[in-house]
């Protein structure tokens, strides 16, 4: 599946602030925008993400079932716990919730930068992923490109990080890339800010509608 994404929201600047670098445009400054990015799985909006909403969140964004499947057993593995230090173990821990106003503590290894410690965005790293990688058009990544950069990304022994990566990555392109195989700046900055996956949900709903 590919989708290329309308891009007025960030042409007016509807999200986005201007950075003090003059880097571009960057996301409002001191927001955790990583929690946006993951309460978009909150399906019922309770603070928590439990595998079943992960499940449906890929779902609406149009995911397939196997890919949904594993997601929501696999990110929800890998973060609950991390979202939850210090919590006793109890019959709801073992359904592996993820607590949305903690996931700047899963932040893990190897990634581009584009979040800080505290999960906010960070502009200069977002560009990076241009200046440096963008070889073939300058606001878009090819597959090659993206490689590129995983493998540029890499930390030393940080294989929950190498596999992390290369996993968000590639299922990033392979839902969001356009028809020439591009996967578009506007696009990745709508993951960062949190709004590409409720845009992706509501051009579904909307295309689901008019088939009807």
């Amino acid at each position: 599946m590919s989708s290329s994404l309308p891009s007025k929201d960030f042409e007016e600047g509807n999200a986005y602030d201007d950075d003090d670098e003059g880097q571009g445009r960057g996301l409002v400054s001191g927001e955790n925008v990583l929690q946006k990015h993951v309460a978009f799985f909150d399906r019922n909006h309770d603070g928590f993400v439990y595998p079943w909403e992960t499940f449906a969140g890929f779902r609406a964004i149009g995911a397939g079932y196997l890919l949904s499947l594993l997601s929501s057993f696999l990110i929800n593995a890998a973060l609950s716990r991390k979202t939850r230090s210090g919590k006793s173990l109890s019959l709801d821990s073992l359904m592996l919730p993820i607590e949305v106003k903690n996931i700047q503590f899963a932040k893990h290894g190897s990634d581009s930068g584009a979040y800080d410690s505290e999960g906010r965005f960070v502009p200069s790293k977002f560009e990076r992923i241009f200046t440096q990688f963008a070889r073939t058009h300058p606001d878009a990544l090819t597959s090659d490109e993206l490689s590129a950069m995983l493998k540029a990304n890499r930390e030393p022994q940080d294989y929950r990080g190498w596999v992390a990566s290369l996993t968000e990555w590639k299922t990033l392109y392979m839902l969001c890339k356009d028809e020439q195989g591009l996967l578009r700046k506007e696009t990745i900055r709508g993951v960062y800010d949190g709004s590409l996956f409720e845009q992706m949900e509501r051009e579904r709903s909307g295309a689901a509608k008019k088939k009807e």
